[in-house]
């Protein structure tokens, strides 16, 4: 197997389960060092394992993205501890579901801190370390960022902002050899499912997304860091994730036809169910 990232120093936030730790595996398989964070030790401890196992290097770095000062300890450490960052994924996240009319402005401002501000903390922390190595950033967004959803409003919003944090970011960057690319994944295996609106995980929590549509989170990785790789400003994955993306941009119409009928309807309302009787990991 090629190398791509031998001896390349990445962070990942949001990197003790699912797709944050299908990053760092992959990255350690291909030889990277990965500086993983999050908020709970004792499994960023456990992904750091998993790192090493995959033939890469690993540093547990616990960071709760809401708070900044977490942020600046956790990028300054990393540069202290491993020399140098070339890759860092804004991965953390989890969703907040409900109808607009039935969501607090508390709700609100949970969502939009840890998806929004906190992965603009990630960049503004990251980016004077990156220039100096001319990496990259890469930004976990959603085809929510492209592709409404009822009783979703919250996490949609979100995800619409943070798609123009990164499309910002790739012109703001330009020149500097730093690179931007936002990911927008459909549906992948995470814990996503199992957090509830105050985002507080529940193992025993179903998950109501539909399974036949599911891309394993490993798979998943290997997409979103050949994109990084390649430097693309966006990607869209998955087969429906397109389909919904390519709706949701170039005919509305349809989306919004599709939304508020049938199997749609009723899936974004299983969800949001889900959610209220109870990313990831910040």
């Amino acid at each position: 197997m090629t190398k791509h990232w031998q001896d390349q120093v990445a962070w990942i936030t949001g990197a003790g389960s699912g797709i944050g730790r299908a990053l760092a595996i992959e990255l350690g398989r291909q030889g990277a060092i990965v500086a993983v964070s999050g908020r709970r030790q004792q499994r960023l401890e456990e992904v750091a394992r998993e790192v090493e196992a995959a033939g890469g290097r690993a540093l547990a770095v616990p960071c709760d993205v809401t708070e900044e000062s977490d942020v600046v300890i956790a990028s300054s450490s990393i540069v202290r501890e491993l020399g140098r960052l070339d890759l860092a994924i804004a991965n953390a996240g989890f969703s907040v579901a409900g109808a607009v009319r039935d969501l607090s402005a508390e709700d609100w401002r949970r969502q939009l801190d840890t998806n929004v501000i906190g992965a603009a903390m990630t960049a503004r922390h990251a980016l004077p370390h990156l220039e100096r190595t001319q990496g990259r950033i890469a930004l976990v967004g959603s085809v929510s960022a492209l592709l409404p959803t009822p009783r979703m409003a919250a996490y949609t919003a979100s995800k619409y902002a943070l798609r123009a944090i990164g499309q910002t970011l790739s012109i703001e960057l330009d020149g500097t050899g730093v690179s931007c690319t936002l990911v927008h994944p459909g549906f992948v295996e995470s814990e996503i499912a199992q957090v509830d609106n105050q985002g507080r995980h529940d193992p025993a929590r179903v998950d109501k997304r539909p399974k036949n549509l599911m891309w394993p989170a490993d798979r998943a990785a290997r997409e979103m860091l050949r994109a990084i790789r390649a430097r693309k400003r966006e990607h869209v994955f998955t087969g429906h994730g397109k389909l919904g993306a390519a709706l949701g941009q170039h005919a509305p119409g349809i989306a919004h036809f599709v939304m508020t009928r049938g199997a749609a309807k009723r899936q974004a309302a299983a969800v949001t169910k889900n959610a209220s009787s109870s990313s990831n990991d910040r």
